[in-house]
């Protein structure tokens, strides 16, 4: 059996087929210019793989400065938050030192009233006006005396400094104030100095 005859240059005969050789070379060619993209094409993925890169950095960049800018913006707004609240505050307690340098004063009057001798009603009257227009010039400006008589003791806002035995009212029951106590808003200036009630001991 005749394995293999050259018919011509461009065919090959294998058994009973036929090889065309020049077409399989072709196809070959073919294949290698499908198979390789040309230049052109490589120069464009190039620049397409360059400028996703770019833009991916360019996004990055992007992001990183909107972060710091709503950070900064924050930051501000919270700047802007404690100083308003610094205000209000000195607002406030505007003349704080005032009045505790005052809270003397309202106790030599308070004392004065106190005191009665004969012929004095004129002039402790008087002395009750400027007193009375004093305290309440100081209540408008938020500055209170603490209500303590007949109250339960409060330790954060009154100083027992002296107890005594009383078997009629709750013990703790403040009997007497010694020394008035005064808020200013919600910030105690000075607290009371009391008398406080106590069970007798059996």
């Amino acid at each position: 059996m005749e394995e293999q005859v050259i018919q011509n240059e461009e065919e090959i005969k294998v058994g009973e087929e036929t090889i065309d050789i020049k077409e399989n070379t072709q196809n070959s060619e073919d294949l290698v210019m499908e198979e390789a993209p040309p230049k052109e094409e490589k120069k464009k993925e190039k620049k397409k793989k360059f400028f996703d890169k770019e833009k991916e950095e360019l996004r990055s960049a992007n992001l990183e400065l909107k972060e710091k800018v709503l950070r900064i913006t924050a930051e501000m707004q919270n700047m802007r938050r404690r100083y308003d609240l610094d205000m209000q505050i000195l607002y406030k307690y505007d003349g704080y030192d005032l009045v505790e340098k005052l809270l003397p004063i309202l106790d030599n009057f308070d004392r004065a009233l106190k005191i009665k001798t004969e012929g004095s009603e004129k002039f402790l009257e008087g002395f009750n006006m400027i007193y009375e227009n004093l305290i309440s010039i100081l209540n408008s400006k938020g500055i209170t005396e603490l209500d303590c008589l007949n109250k339960e003791f409060d330790p954060n806002i009154m100083n027992a400094v002296v107890t005594e035995v009383n078997n009629e009212l709750e013990e703790n029951t403040v009997l007497e104030v010694l020394q008035k106590g005064y808020m200013y808003n919600d910030r105690l200036i000075r607290p009371a100095m009391v008398k406080v009630s106590e069970k007798e001991s059996e």
